[in-house]
């Protein structure tokens, strides 16, 4: 069993360094997931309000048998639930779904400009914190200006912003704003479409034979030696654990740079000045 080494929160707190992602794991298939990757090693879990798999999340970490300290759990406030009071109740519901005294780490998935009120969601986060029932807080998909914003008006920085990250799109601004300003980057869809682009690449099947791992391996590590947390999603106990296994070799900073380079732009056209998903 691999347990992934951990990274320090601007806030004191600490985060491992590579998470399950859970898009897509529901119903009594989904809590299995969960319990697999838990068993497999992994002590991050990362849901949302709108994936409606939290009530899966939950059981699975209560099924797993490991203490409930020794686990981490993400989920993210949803569109519709943007504001403050409304806010609120969307994380009594994310709450009541996870069946948990406490989230560990509370993000705002899309900013929303033109709703316009994403402040007021971290000013209620915020007080969720210091009641206790969150750990950390973050956001999702915010971009330099939005969170400038946010420190501006409550002089709160996120300790994590979790961004679309993978060879196609290596976000290498992004990542320089995240880290100058003590924000941990995370990678959501890390391997871009279910890995597939983990192949066929000559600098990855390359650095794949060189130090005697796989594509996706060498693709997850690429982002753990740019600093960022990558949250692979996997149902599938073996590929779990492979996703897992990356803290046992270092690629060189010419791979690094290689695989980087490989940029292409968003996979998914989900540009957070302008996407709003509810």
């Amino acid at each position: 069993m691999t347990i992934a080494p951990t990274r320090p929160l601007s806030d004191g707190g600490s985060i491992p360094q590579i998470g399950l992602g859970t898009y897509g794991l529901t119903g009594d298939d989904g809590t299995a997931s969960i319990v697999s990757a838990i068993s497999a090693g992994y002590r991050l879990i990362d849901t949302g309000l709108r994936y409606e798999n939290e009530s899966e999340v939950g059981e699975g970490m209560r099924r797993s048998g490991v203490p409930r300290e020794e686990l981490q759990v993400t989920t993210k406030l949803r569109g519709r639930d943007h504001g403050y009071e409304e806010t609120l109740r969307g994380f009594e519901e994310s709450l009541a779904n996870l069946a948990l005294e406490y989230v560990d780490l509370y993000l705002i998935h899309w900013p929303l400009p033109r709703q316009d009120r994403y402040v007021e969601s971290w000013k209620a986060m915020i007080q969720l914190q210091k009641d206790g029932l969150i750990r950390s807080i973050g956001v999702s998909n915010f971009l330099p200006e939005h969170i400038d914003r946010l420190v501006a008006e409550t002089g709160v920085t996120p300790v994590v912003n979790q961004v679309e990250l993978h060879p196609n799109f290596p976000q290498t601004e992004q990542l320089q704003y995240d880290a100058a300003h003590d924000i941990v980057t995370e990678s959501w869809s890390p391997l871009a479409q279910g890995g597939r682009f983990s192949h066929g690449h000559a600098v990855i099947d390359d650095a794949a034979e060189a130090h005697g791992v796989t594509q996706n391996q060498v693709v997850l590590r690429w982002h753990v030696q740019r600093g960022a947390v990558p949250i692979p999603k996997s149902g599938d106990a073996k590929r779990q654990r492979e996703n897992l296994d990356i803290f046992g070799f270092e690629l060189t900073d010419a791979e690094v740079a290689s695989i980087t380079d490989l940029a292409s732009g968003r996979l998914w056209g989900a540009d957070p000045a302008t996407h709003e998903e509810f």
